[in-house]
């Protein structure tokens, strides 16, 4: 049965902090719609790497409810976005996921148009029409440090300006603007996407990641007084690879302290750079370098890991080898798509500098067995029997996402006539 609208706002308004959501902003049909229209077109979304645009023309479109974007690199090296919708009738204009243009033309009528969104050719129009007027409709677009943002809203959050002057110099040593994509994998996971961001923002389940924790301190979100006696050897470990580490970033220069404001701004984000186990280089099963050819001209590839978070759809990791990024975009209300990226070095050589499979086995087998946790949660939720349960100490950053998560929806419910 549809959710009346009247009962939604009740569900968000009466949400109490430290705990999971009521059954309906998982499974109901009104709630993915309403996230759409209030999360997810009008924040700030991850959509792509720029090294998937790596030439004039090329392009990756992007799906979001009943949104289409394109996202193109234009004859100036610059990123923009726009509404996936012919200015003649509306038609769909791109309907492969990526690609290279040299013009954007629509294959109803071939209204066709540049990279830069200006309409350049319409035949047998009326007189006095004038092209100017019929421009693709633009998409706030926005590059940080080799990474693609979009914003559907007309007036997009205005703090975002902050967070990339925040987050840039982290990121700025990796080069990512300058590096390749080694591959990309598309996952769908039958699931709420916002179950999906939940299990990302917790490691309380990553004993079901044993290709992870070979390689990660799985102490993520844990304070020392909560350390269970089974991760206290790994815990150890980590204090005296975290002081070592503290000593290479200084010497180095790279930022590492810790910043996180998850649920107190409209753009709600974390970043910190941190160790890795074993030879904490990178995400592999020894944790030895995947590429031989680093991002950047670092002088060891012992850096560890540069997380970071920001909401609603994305997180990321970037090592001194390889960078990896991860974005979510909601199918429906039970179905969601992880794109999961590999970028390495420009000039690295598949087969020589680095192994496809060795750069891959940890998060491919991470995000397949996420998956499966995602799926069972959202199968548990469908049930008439599910009631909401406690977030445990370890689980406050699932916390952070939901109070924003929430904190959205009240906002623009409250705009709402």
């Amino acid at each position: 049965m549809k959710q009346a609208t009247s009962d939604v706002g009740d569900l968000v308004a009466r949400r109490p902090a430290g705990q999971s959501l009521e059954a309906p902003f998982y499974v109901g049909q009104e709630f993915f719609d309403l996230d759409i229209e209030a999360v997810f077109a009008r924040s700030w979304l991850f959509v792509a790497a720029e090294a998937e645009l790596p030439e004039p023309g090329d392009y990756v479109t992007v799906d979001l409810g009943s949104y289409s974007v394109i996202v193109v690199r234009d004859d100036d090296g610059d990123v923009r976005a726009f509404h996936n919708v012919c200015r003649h009738r509306g038609a769909r204009i791109l309907n492969e996921e990526r690609g290279s243009v040299g013009n954007i033309v629509c294959g109803y009528h071939r209204w066709t148009y540049g990279v830069d969104g200006k309409l350049l050719y319409a035949e047998s129009q009326a007189p006095g029409f004038d092209p100017s007027c019929f421009g693709l409709r633009s998409v706030h677009a926005r590059t940080v440090a080799g990474l693609v943002f979009i914003c559907l809203a007309q007036e997009p959050p205005e703090d975002f300006d902050e967070v990339a002057a925040r987050i840039a110099p982290y990121l700025a040593p990796h080069r990512l603007a300058e590096a390749k994509v080694a591959t990309q994998i598309d996952l769908v996971e039958n699931g709420n996407w916002k179950l999906t961001m939940e299990n990302n923002r917790e490691c309380y389940h990553c004993v079901g990641h044993p290709e992870l924790q070979a390689c990660y301190f799985p102490i993520y979100g844990y304070q020392e007084q909560d350390i269970p006696p089974a991760l206290r050897p790994a815990y150890e470990r980590f204090l005296l690879a975290d002081a070592e580490a503290r000593k290479t970033y200084d010497s180095l220069s790279l930022p590492y302290a810790e910043i996180e404001e998850l649920d107190t701004r409209p753009t709600g984000f974390r970043i910190q750079r941190e160790p890795l186990d074993l030879a904490g280089e990178s995400y592999t099963p020894d944790g030895t370098a995947a590429c031989k050819r680093l991002l950047a001209d670092f002088p060891t590839a012992r850096l560890g890991r540069l997380s970071m978070h920001i909401q609603p759809n994305s997180w990321f990791h970037f090592m001194a080898d390889h960078a990896i990024t991860f974005s979510v975009i909601p199918l429906g209300p039970d179905r969601t798509l992880v794109r999961t990226t590999w970028l390495v070095h420009a000039d690295a050589v598949e087969g020589i500098d680095y192994d496809l499979d060795t750069l891959t086995k940890v998060w491919k087998a991470t995000n397949d067995q996420d998956a499966v946790l995602v799926a069972r949660a959202h199968r548990g939720i469908s049930s008439p029997a599910y009631l909401p349960g406690p977030y445990g100490p370890t689980e406050e950053q699932v916390e952070a996402f939901v109070n924003w998560y929430v904190t959205r929806l009240r906002a623009h419910l409250e705009r709402r006539p």
